[in-house]
């Protein structure tokens, strides 16, 4: 069923999934694929995005919002989401340094230098920046990217704003340093990642 599609599974299974079927695409990073009449998503919860998609394809998006009040369901993610969180990865373990990350995360737009989240965190911008890539792995600043990358994705799958209006939203300035920066970190340009989120078209 899968030879020749795109597919997608839980992360932790994706590289069994391409030993086990070669022949099929899979899209490890997706919620859920659907290609032509076969639909694979990558979890339990995943699976709930997935049946909206089919209820909002088969009977429109009222139906589907309808099905997630139901469900008390407030946020029905599209498929080409990715299925990791950059906070989720940072994984800080101090109050301080978690304080300095929800400040970036609502300041997306705004310059966030090291000092300002140092601030946020109510630490010497040195010892912030000790602190935290402690905490953390990485620096303040390929931190802010990723949440600047992740959100920007997000609004790109949901289709509704312009390229130029998301890279100045998520801080990124312009559009060609959000295409670099997309490129950098997924191998893709923000375009085709928008691309490859639109629904299929059937002719």
């Amino acid at each position: 069923m899968l030879d020749g599609r795109r597919s997608t599974t839980h992360w932790m299974f994706g590289d069994e999934l391409k030993r086990r079927f070669p022949k099929t695409r899979v899209e490890i990073d997706r919620i859920f694929v659907q290609d032509g009449p076969i639909w694979t998503s990558a979890g339990m919860t995943a699976g709930i995005d997935l049946a909206l998609s089919l209820i909002e394809r088969d009977l429109g998006s009222d139906k589907a919002r309808e099905a997630a009040r139901n469900m008390v369901i407030h946020h029905r993610r599209a498929g080409g989401q990715s299925q990791h969180s950059a906070l989720l990865t940072l994984d800080a373990k101090s109050d301080r340094v978690q304080d300095a990350l929800q400040y970036a995360r609502r300041n997306l737009s705004k310059p966030l230098s090291v000092e300002k989240l140092a601030q946020a965190a109510c630490l010497g911008p040195r010892q912030f920046s000790r602190v935290f890539r402690l905490e953390t792995g990485m620096s303040p600043a390929k931190a802010v990217e990723n949440l600047r990358l992740e959100s920007a994705r997000f609004m790109l799958e949901q289709g509704r704003l312009p390229v130029e209006t998301i890279a100045r939203i998520n801080g990124f300035r312009d559009r060609e340093r959000m295409r670099r920066s997309f490129l950098r970190t997924y191998g893709q340009t923000a375009q085709s990642i928008r691309n490859a989120s639109q629904p299929l078209v059937s002719i």
